[in-house]
């Protein structure tokens, strides 16, 4: 017999680590824009019995014996995953969205093909062609970026780089910026050179099932994500895909470069997708998109700049030479932590510091309204911020700002008091 016992018996190193993270998940304030709180249902599926089950394979054609339900559970999460996105195929099994941009990749090219994609410098990600990433090593990639003045994709400028390099694939998406993606335009450029067509949509796919974004699979012959941003679910990844790309793709993520799925996750990813066709997911989706811009707006207010004027999805890019040229990203990132506000460091478009530094901050608002905040909510928030910058050097300020965080974390706790944190 398996060993009954609760982690808290097993383990306590592990338990007490377990339970310092819930506590500070439950007392700061999160707002990097890849992360969210999973709901109790989906932590139970992501650590249930299927756990122990390893299969390599796709339903119905397994190397190993006892999969019947491990057969329905994958086919479950398929066909949610194809009915919300309105995807002809459906991979649920990569465990990241790297991975998933790696499979979309070696399904339908081969290595050294020339593939455009967003420059990491200015909001791309790290496979969109990055020299330290398999997707700059592997391929050839041309990448393109934002308009100096407008601080948006220059749509001309990608279709002349697409008319002189003749790419195999052209990569829309980003992790670090703030408008909507021309859909229609992609589409355009890729017809007229014969290119395919992926939309990284790791950020904002679960915008996408929410309905307060537009659908990129009406437009892309491929569309890559996460389950765990926005959308709240399981950690892992998903591939879409027009049906003439399934064979290829679900070659190359297995056998190709993954054995057997993590089939716990792939349970989690299954009941997100299904909470994710609720009325009160759509409304939790808009409410996304109201916090950032009333965020973007406060912190405008205040003297901040936002990267391109402000937002349209989920998240806002900071310039902080506005508020003082002095202040770095890793700087500001350090001291808004201690006082309780959580978000990340991010270069902006033609940031003269390194990566490791930056001039720039990454806010992202999907934990904070899966928490229940709103506009009000943002507003305070916002100030909080810029109290925490402009008087980041003032002790007695900045307890002013972690008292006034442990305010509103208290008005707005993700999980319930007694949350075990693990189940």
């Amino acid at each position: 017999m398996t060993d009954p016992r609760s982690v808290s018996d097993v383990d306590p190193a592990v338990a007490d680590l377990i339970q310092a993270e819930l506590n500070r998940q439950q007392t700061g304030i999160q707002l990097i824009a890849s992360e969210n709180f999973a709901s109790r249902a989906v932590m139970e599926a992501s650590g249930s019995v299927f756990t122990n089950k390893y299969a390599e394979g796709y339903p119905g054609r397994r190397y190993y014996e006892g999969c019947e339900f491990t057969d329905q559970i994958e086919q479950l999460a398929i066909d949610r995953a194809k009915e919300l996105f309105t995807a002809e195929h459906a991979n649920v099994q990569p465990h990241s969205g790297s991975q998933a941009n790696m499979g979309a990749y070696f399904g339908v090219l081969d290595a050294g093909d020339t593939i455009m994609g967003m420059s990491l410098d200015h909001g791309g990600h790290l496979t969109h062609g990055s020299h330290v990433s398999f997707s700059g090593i592997l391929f050839n990639f041309v990448s393109y970026g934002l308009d100096p003045e407008t601080e948006r994709i220059d749509m001309e400028d990608v279709r002349s780089l697409a008319v002189e390099h003749q790419p195999r694939m052209i990569v829309a998406g980003y992790s670090a910026y703030s408008r909507h993606l021309d859909y229609e335009a992609f589409r355009s450029i890729a017809d007229e050179i014969g290119a395919i067509l992926l939309v990284d949509a790791a950020h904002f796919i679960g915008l996408v099932a929410g309905k307060a974004l537009p659908n990129p699979m009406e437009y892309a012959d491929i569309v890559t994500a996460t389950t765990h941003k926005a959308i709240r679910g399981a950690r892992g990844g998903l591939i879409l895909s027009r049906a003439e790309y399934a064979k290829g793709i679900d070659k190359a993520v297995f056998p190709g470069y993954q054995g057997g799925a993590i089939f716990s996750q792939i349970a989690g990813k299954a009941v997100a997708f299904h909470e994710a066709t609720s009325p009160e997911y759509r409304e939790y989706a808009a409410q996304i998109i109201r916090n950032a811009q009333a965020l973007a707006g406060t912190l405008q207010a205040g003297g901040l700049r936002v990267v391109s004027g402000g937002t349209d999805n989920h998240l806002m890019l900071l310039d902080l030479r506005s508020l003082d040229e002095e202040l770095t990203g890793k700087e500001a990132a350090i001291v808004l932590d201690g006082a309780g506000i959580t978000l990340n460091r991010n270069a902006i478009p033609n940031d003269p510091r390194p990566p490791f530094v930056t001039s720039g901050l990454r806010i992202g608002t999907p934990s904070v309204t899966t928490a229940g905040m709103r506009e009000g909510e943002m507003e305070r928030l916002g100030s909080l911020i810029l109290e925490t910058l402009s008087r980041r050097d003032d002790e007695a300020a900045l307890k002013e700002v972690s008292a006034g965080v442990a305010e509103l974390v208290a008005a707005f706790p993700p999980y319930p008091a007694d949350f075990p944190g693990h189940v």
